[in-house]
C-alpha cells in the first residue's frame, strides 16, 4: 500500500490518487523493480480531498480523514505500507522528524512494515540521478522495498490477487 498526502489537482478531478505526473513517476518507480499499481499496489491518501491552494493538510484534516485511511488499511490488510513524504508519516504514524531524517528506514506501525519515501513530486523538482540525490536515493529505498516483498512473497504469496 502506498499512502501519499492529498489529491492533487490532477486527482481531484479523476478523483484517483497519483495520477498526474507525480503518478507518472511513481508509476515508473514500481515499474523498475517489477511492480505494478494496478496489480501490486493500493494507493491512497491521508486526506479525501484537495486542500484548498494546495497546502500541506493541517492537522485538523488528517484527524477528520484518519479513520477513513484506517479503515482502508484494515481492508487492504497491506504487509507493507510505503509512505510518500512527511505528511503521510505524520498522518498515519504520528512521527513529526523530517522525511530526509527517516526515509529508507523500516517502521513498524500497528504490526506493519511502514517505510517513508520521497513523494514522487519532489522527485520531480530534484531531477538529478547522481549518488546520494533524491532520485539516487529512492532507487536504494525502492530496492529495498522489492527485496522485502520478495522475503515475504516466500514466506506467504500475497502479491497475485
Amino acid at each position: 500500500m502506498i499512502i501519499g498526502e492529498a489529491p492533487g489537482q490532477n486527482e481531484d478531478e479523476q478523483g484517483l490518487p497519483f495520477v498526474g505526473k507525480s503518478g507518472q513517476l511513481l508509476d515508473k518507480i514500481l515499474e523498475s523493480v517489477g511492480l505494478s499499481s494496478d496489480r501490486h499496489v493500493y494507493i491512497s491518501n491521508a486526506i479525501r480531498c484537495r486542500p484548498p491552494e494546495n497546502w500541506t493538510p493541517t492537522a485538523q484534516e488528517i484527524e477528520a480523514c484518519k479513520s477513513y485511511l484506517l479503515e482502508q488499511i484494515r481492508l487492504v490488510d497491506p504487509k507493507i505500507i510505503l509512505l510518500t513524504g512527511a505528511t503521510a508519516v505524520k498522518a498515519l504514524t504520528g512521527d513529526k522528524r523530517g522525511i530526509t531524517k527517516i526515509r529508507g528506514q523500516w517502521i513498524e506501525w500497528e504490526g506493519r512494515l511502514c517505510m517513508p519515501i520521497f513523494h514522487p513530486a519532489y522527485l520531480l523538482r530534484n531531477p538529478s540521478r547522481e549518488s546520494g540525490k533524491p532520485k539516487w536515493l529512492m532507487w536504494q529505498d525502492i530496492q529495498a522495498v522489492k527485496q522485502k516483498l520478495d522475503e515475504l512473497e516466500g514466506e506467504n504469496n500475497f502479491l497475485d490477487f
